[in-house]
């Protein structure tokens, strides 16, 4: 089921600057019985991601009662997407109101009740941009992700891991990452590129909850293999284990069951 701006809807304005420019935001919400988790941090983001872009961003209640909407009272994941609206031709931003997209679909297989922890992961050739402008922003433009996922076809393959054009690490495709090393939480510092995600900001607020020390930084590859335990995270998926990278087999220490743990504590 789709809406668009309230309405039910199975189309777009050809003229909107989300197909045009990749000109807007969204977020991808988990649904349970047809409630939003976590809804005040995707709230918090989304309103944070339309000021980084200059967006009004609409009322919170209408995104929510879009999200319920379009959910029903079943458990599958909701994207909400939020463009600049319809505009003429060029580059020069509309003045028109925002448009809201609402979608629903089912939750992936990787979502379902006993999925894998464990998942295999490669390391990608494609290199991101750095923009510190759009650093952390879940914005539509995401092409790069799009090249990056195209790297392999293996069903075996979860995610693949970008690094930013220094060989810095940052991310995966569609998730954070996070290593554990001498009892430290490590994460990639996110102020030149990269998606902070809800589920990043609600693990990082577990560990000091957790009084687990927390390091934000810059990272080549190569710290992975040495790590203690490697973690990715989503806000549909939750936390899991990279149990191999590339030829690499990772360690266990233990620490990915307490902290999805922890990422639930706090359900809204």
């Amino acid at each position: 089921m789709m809406r668009v701006d309230g309405r039910a809807a199975d189309s777009l304005d050809l003229r909107d600057r989300g197909l045009a420019y990749g000109d807007g935001v969204f977020r991808t919400v988990r649904m349970a019985a047809g409630r939003p988790l976590w809804w005040s941090d995707h709230a918090a983001k989304l309103a944070a991601d339309c000021a980084a872009l200059g967006l009004a961003c609409p009322d919170i209640d209408l995104l929510h009662a879009d999200a319920c909407a379009v959910a029903g009272d079943a458990d599958c994941v909701v994207k909400l997407i939020l463009t600049r609206g319809i505009g003429a031709r060029g580059y020069a931003p509309a003045d028109g109101p925002v448009t809201r997209i609402a979608m629903a679909a089912p939750l992936p297989p990787h979502a379902q009740p006993g999925a894998p922890v464990d998942v295999r992961v490669r390391l990608c050739t494609l290199r991101l941009g750095r923009q510190p402008r759009l650093a952390g922003v879940k914005h539509l433009n995401r092409l790069e992700n799009v090249l990056a996922r195209a790297e392999w076809t293996d069903a075996g393959i979860f995610e693949g891991l970008l690094c930013d054009e220094t060989g810095g690490l940052v991310g995966g495709t569609m998730s954070n990452l996070f290593w554990l090393a001498q009892g430290v939480l490590h994460t990639p510092e996110l102020d030149q590129c990269g998606v902070a995600g809800v589920a990043r900001a609600r693990l990082l607020r577990a560990a000091d909850r957790l009084r687990i020390p927390v390091r934000l930084g810059r990272w080549p590859a190569e710290v992975l293999t040495a790590a203690d335990e490697v973690l990715i995270c989503n806000s549909v998926m939750g936390v899991r284990r990279v149990a191999t990278l590339d030829a690499a087999v990772l360690p266990q220490a233990g620490w990915r069951a307490r902290l999805d743990e922890a990422l639930h504590e706090t359900p809204d």
